[in-house]
């Protein structure tokens, strides 16, 4: 197989999950209009979900059909630090002052799990062996699980508890049933897209990391995560050229609630063993830089700066890009070492 049959196969992956992701969040923002739910919780719960489905069909199957853990365990993760690193282009976009200025309180809360779920993902890396596993399932699997739910429940009720003071809230107008039933099967059709999408991905970053002599963590962590982010791209700049700059935030960071659950999913399907057991050492860095970019979030969600550096950017995402940059290189390094 040619190199460059290698990478039309991924530009067409590519295509197809940014076209997909895009018609996934024109669905699923007129659901939210029909049945009256809200953007935030549409961005963080729904849209979220819908968007990381590449990173879920990727890594399933990574583990069952390529049996690379090092490939699943890196797009999940390389995905967590692309959402963050894209969080520099909405400061950017948002051209008067940082993004953190306007965005909702609520982000915080879905930032911090974020933090403690990539810890306990640290923690499976280095004493994943250590530890006894139930039906070749690690012990940290259903913790992620149970802290995923608890995440989302807790965001609904703040969210929830932000919204009592509101007055004259009006109900949806009623929508005829075939808009609805069309409305759905156009959601259907396009998380089927995204689904079938992201299952090719694995086979295609594998044959490139071989071809160019890249290890599956570099490949995992940065070409598939790169790809499979697409759809949250999308979905962003959609919401954001809405003027739906909390539904944005709660799509980027929501997703990365999801892609670190994404774990304890493909575990479920890693029959050898536990996954986390299975995976390089060389992800710790990947997760170090993610924590310390959802830090940064946190920052400045709460201190809410309010200049930009040269006009573009807030410091908070200087400090975003220079600790992804940084990553970038320690893996490749890593790598090619």
């Amino acid at each position: 197989m040619t190199l460059a049959w290698i990478l039309l196969q991924l530009l067409a992956c590519a295509v197809v999950i940014a076209w997909a992701g895009y018609s996934l969040s024109r669905s699923a923002d007129r659901l939210a209009e029909i049945y009256g739910w809200g953007r935030g919780w549409v961005g963080l719960a729904m849209l979220a979900t819908i968007t990381s489905l590449p990173e879920l069909a990727s890594g399933i199957s990574s583990v069952t059909v390529v049996q690379a853990p090092n490939l699943a365990v890196g797009n999940a993760l390389g995905a967590c630090v692309f959402n963050l690193l894209f969080l520099v282009v909405v400061d950017m976009v948002q051209r008067r002052e940082p993004l953190y200025r306007h965005a909702s309180d609520t982000h915080v809360l879905s930032a911090a799990f974020g933090v403690v779920m990539l810890g306990f993902v640290a923690l499976g890396l280095l004493v994943g062996e250590l530890l006894a596993d139930v039906l070749y399932i690690g012990v940290f699997s259903p913790l992620l699980l149970g802290l995923y739910l608890l995440a989302l429940r807790s965001v609904h009720q703040h969210e929830r508890r932000l919204l009592e003071g509101l007055d004259g809230i009006a109900l949806p107008p009623e929508t005829p049933r075939a808009e609805r039933m069309q409305t759905w099967r156009n959601f259907v059709f396009s998380a089927t897209t995204v689904l079938l999408a992201g299952s090719a991905l694995p086979w295609v970053v594998d044959a490139l990391s071989a071809h160019v002599g890249l290890s599956r963590s570099f490949a995992g962590t940065v070409l598939m995560a790169l790809v499979t982010t697409l759809p949250e791209i999308s979905v962003t700049l959609a919401a954001l050229r809405m003027g739906a700059l909390d539904m944005a935030l709660g799509n980027l960071l929501g997703s990365n609630l999801f892609n670190v659950l994404i774990l304890s999913i493909d575990d479920a399907f890693y029959v050898p063993g536990p996954l986390l057991a299975a995976a390089s050492p060389a992800h710790m860095g990947t997760i170090l830089a993610a924590m310390l970019m959802s830090g940064m979030v946190i920052i400045g969600l709460v201190m809410r700066p309010r200049g930009k550096v040269l006009r573009l950017v807030s410091w908070i995402s200087v400090g975003i890009a220079a600790v992804y940059a940084l990553n970038a290189i320690w893996i490749f390094l890593d790598a090619s070492g």
